[in-house]
C-alpha cells in the first residue's frame, strides 16, 4: 500500500509490507534488499553498466585536457553536461510520477547507450572536436534529466517492503562505487595503452546489461497516474511540497550547497595528476580510484544499518568530513597523501549523498516521489554544472603562490586554491546543517512513528 495526502495536507501511514522475513544481522542482513529478484536484476546490470560510466567520465575528461589544456574548459564541458539536468529536472520529475517508470528506465539507457557509441566513433575515426564533446554532453543531460529520478522512484517498486529501501539505497551507493573504484582504474590502463575511444566503446556496450536487467524484470502492475491537472500546476505542487516541508528543505540546501562547491574538484582531477602530483593518466585513475574507496567504505558502513534512525545526523558531520578531505588534498603535494586524503573525501562525499537520497526516500509520500526526488537531481547533478564552471574559472584566475619551507621551494596552483576555499564553504554548511537538526528532528518524528520507525507516543509516555 503506497502513501497519499489528504485534502488537510496531513500523511496517511502507510504500513510497512512484511511479506519476507528478515535475517536479523550479519552479512544477510546487509545484503537484505538483495532478497528480491528485481532488485538483484537491477543490481547485475548496473554494476557492468556504471563500470563503463566511469570509465567514460574519466575519458572525457582526459580527452578535453588532452585537446585543449585548459581548466576553464574541464570546467565548461561539465557545466554543457549538466546544465540541462538543472533546467528539466522539475518537469521530468512531473512526467516520472505519470509515466511507467520501467518504460521510462528502457528508453533513457537506450538513448545513452547510442550516444556512448557515436562519441567512440568520433574519437576512433579521429573526427572528435570539443564541439562534439560539448554538442554530446547536451544530449547526455537531457537524457539523464529523466534518468535520475526516474531511477531513483523506481527503486520502491523493486524492494517490496519499505523497510529495506534505506539498505537497497546503500548497496546502490556500494554499486556506484565499486564501479567508481574499477572504472577509472580501467579507463586509466586503457588510455594509456591505446585510446580514449575504446573507454566509449566499452561504456556503449555496457548499457545492453543495464536494458536486458529492465526488460526480464517480473513486476507487480502499477497503474499509471491519470490527471486533468497540468503540468505546471504539478510543478508547483511539488515545490510548495519540498520548500515548504522543514527536513527535506534542509537537506536539499545542504546538498545543494556540497554539490556546487564539493563536488567539481573531480573536475580539476586531471590537473592535479599532471601539474600537482607530476603524473599521468595512470595516476589520474588511481585518485579517482581512492576516493571510490573511501566512497565504498562509507556505503558498506550505511547498508549494515538496521534502521534509519540516527541517520540524519550523519549529514553534517559527512559534510565536514568532505570539506576537511578537500582542503587537505589542496594543500598535499606528496602522491600518497593525496590519494590518503580523496579517500576520506570519497567517504564524507558518499556518506552525505547516500544518508540524503535514504531520509528524503523515507518521508516523501509515493505521489510525489518522481518530483521530490526531481528536486534531488537538480540539487545533485543541477548545481554540479555551476560549480564546475565556477571551479574552471577560479582555477584559472586565481594566482600561483610560491614560497620558500624548509630550504624548499613550494608552489601552489590556482586548481589547489579553489579545492582547498571549496572545502571550507563545506564545512561552513555541514556547521549550519548542525545548527537546524533539532527543528528538522521535531518535524521528522511523527511521520517516523507513522511509518513505525519510531513507536507510538502512547508507548513512549507510558
Amino acid at each position: 500500500m503506497s502513501e497519499t495526502q489528504n485534502t488537510s495536507g496531513a500523511r496517511s501511514p502507510a504500513p510497512l509490507r512484511t511479506s519476507v522475513p528478515r535475517p536479523d544481522s550479519g552479512i544477510s542482513h546487509a545484503w537484505r534488499a538483495l532478497r528480491y529478484r528485481n532488485f538483484q536484476l537491477f543490481f547485475a546490470g548496473q554494476s557492468i553498466s556504471l563500470i563503463g560510466t566511469w570509465m567514460t567520465r574519466v575519458a572525457t575528461a582526459w580527452l578535453v585536457y588532452r585537446l585543449t589544456h585548459s581548466a576553464l574548459l574541464l570546467g565548461t564541458v561539465s557545466f554543457a553536461g549538466q546544465i540541462p539536468t538543472f533546467l528539466l529536472a522539475p518537469f521530468a520529475g512531473v512526467w516520472v510520477d505519470r509515466l511507467n517508470r520501467r518504460r521510462v528506465l528502457v528508453w533513457t539507457q537506450t538513448i545513452l547507450m547510442v550516444q556512448s557509441f557515436a562519441l567512440a566513433a568520433l574519437t576512433l575515426s579521429g573526427h572528435i572536436t570539443i564541439h562534439w564533446i560539448l554538442g554530446l554532453s547536451i544530449l547526455q543531460g537531457c537524457v539523464n534529466a529523466f534518468d535520475m529520478p526516474g531511477r531513483q522512484s523506481f527503486l520502491v517498486q523493486m524492494v517490496e517492503d519499505r523497510a529495506d529501501l534505506g539498505n537497497a539505497i546503500a548497496i546502490n551507493s556500494s554499486m556506484v562505487n565499486m564501479a567508481r573504484l574499477v572504472g577509472p582504474s580501467l579507463a586509466g590502463m586503457i588510455i594509456a595503452a591505446t585510446s580514449e575511444g575504446w573507454c566509449f566503446f566499452i561504456d556503449g556496450v555496457s548499457y545492453i546489461a543495464v536494458i536486458v536487467s529492465l526488460v526480464i524484470m517480473r513486476l507487480r502492475s502499477q497503474p499509471v497516474r491519470r490527471t486533468q491537472t497540468s503540468t505546471w500546476t504539478e510543478l508547483k505542487e511539488g515545490w510548495s511540497y519540498v520548500s515548504g516541508f522543514l527536513p527535506i528543505r534542509t537537506i536539499l540546501l545542504l546538498f545543494a550547497v556540497v554539490s556546487l562547491m564539493g563536488m567539481p574538484f573531480m573536475v580539476l582531477m586531471p590537473i592535479f595528476a599532471v601539474r600537482v602530483l607530476h603524473g599521468g593518466p595512470h595516476l589520474l585513475g588511481f585518485l579517482m580510484g581512492a576516493s571510490g574507496v573511501g566512497a565504498l567504505i562509507s556505503a558498506f558502513s550505511l547498508a549494515v544499518r538496521k534502521t534509519v534512525r540516527g541517520l540524519i545526523r550523519m549529514i553534517p558531520l559527512a559534510a565536514m568530513v568532505f570539506g576537511l578531505g578537500l582542503i587537505g588534498f589542496g594543500l598535499s603535494q606528496i602522491t600518497w597523501l593525496s590519494m590518503l586524503l580523496v579517500l576520506f573525501a570519497g567517504m564524507g562525499m558518499m556518506q552525505g549523498m547516500a544518508a540524503s537520497n535514504t531520509m528524503i526516500q523515507t518521508l516523501v509520500p509515493e505521489d510525489k516521489r518522481g518530483r521530490v526526488m526531481s528536486y534531488y537531481t537538480m540539487a545533485f547533478m543541477g548545481m554540479a554544472p555551476f560549480g564546475a564552471l565556477l571551479a574552471g574559472t577560479m582555477a584559472s584566475a586565481l594566482p600561483t603562490w610560491t614560497f620558500m619551507l624548509h630550504g624548499s621551494v613550494h608552489t601552489i596552483l590556482g586548481p589547489q586554491w579553489t579545492v582547498m576555499i571549496n572545502g571550507l564553504v563545506v564545512v561552513a554548511g555541514g556547521a549550519w546543517f548542525a545548527t537546524r537538526l533539532p527543528a528538522v528532528k521535531r518535524e521528522m518524528r511523527p511521520i517516523f512513528r507513522e511509518l513505525g520507525i519510531l513507536p507510538p507516543v502512547e508507548e513512549v509516555s507510558s
